[in-house]
């Protein structure tokens, strides 16, 4: 459970330098902010602005050149990858623009499968992942497979997938991108509901500025720096 006091994931000085033998390649410079729990963010930035550097380095999956992201409270670059997987794994829910779900699994199964992995029963796992589908609406479909759904009822079981460990973050990366605009408006409404219901924060990478503005706060990228912020606590 989050610690109402502690931000759930915080950058603080955050710069990323790529190397390739001398020659240095700066993407993201001095990126500063936090999320509290249930709060709503969206960083926005045009293509090569640092917004999927920014999102692999938040979720751990790289470290910065200079700064420290922040988990929970921990800091990345003092764990090792295995403690960074697990931490990872444990406090925060992925959604992306291409729902990678498992094309021989049914929804049921897809949404399961986190739990499965971390080895909880296979009764209570099937629980959680029935109470999460018919909380996004696909009660109905729960023995479907992706070939079988929409565009956005494939998003919606993405969605009930990284909810289903009860994570203290979701990141989302451009979660509507493939959608038409209907399935879009619908995964959004989706998204700030269970954000609410859930008291889950929701950090979403875009480059839909009306997505972003929905969200409330907003940090803009423009070459690897932050431009212009809303109530970002930097």
């Amino acid at each position: 459970m989050s610690n109402p006091l502690q931000p759930v994931l915080q950058a603080q000085g955050v710069g990323k330098i790529f190397q390739e033998g001398v020659l240095q390649t700066p993407v993201l410079h001095d990126i500063n902010f936090s999320l509290n729990p249930g709060e709503r963010l969206a960083i926005v930035g045009a293509s090569g602005s640092g917004k999927s550097t920014l999102l692999h380095l938040l979720a751990g999956l790289a470290l910065p050149s200079v700064g420290e992201v922040f988990l929970q409270g921990q800091a990345f670059s003092s764990l090792s990858e295995a403690q960074r997987s697990k931490l990872r794994n444990q406090h925060l829910g992925f959604v992306y623009q291409f729902h990678y779900l498992l094309a021989e699994l049914t929804a049921l199964e897809n949404v399961m499968l986190p739990l499965r992995i971390a080895r909880v029963p296979a009764k209570l796992a099937q629980q959680k992942a029935q109470d999460l589908l018919a909380a996004v609406g696909l009660a109905g479909r729960v023995a479907h497979k992706p070939s079988e759904l929409s565009g956005g009822e494939r998003q919606r079981v993405a969605i009930a997938r990284a909810l289903i460990t009860e994570p203290a973050c979701i990141l989302a990366d451009e979660p509507t991108g493939n959608l038409d605009s209907k399935a879009a408006e619908q995964v959004l409404s989706l998204m700030l509901n269970l954000n609410e219901q859930f008291n889950t924060a929701l950090l979403v990478v875009t480059h839909d500025l009306q997505l972003a503005e929905s969200l409330g706060s907003k940090i803009e990228l423009v070459d690897g720096q932050i431009q212009r912020g809303i109530d970002a606590h930097a």
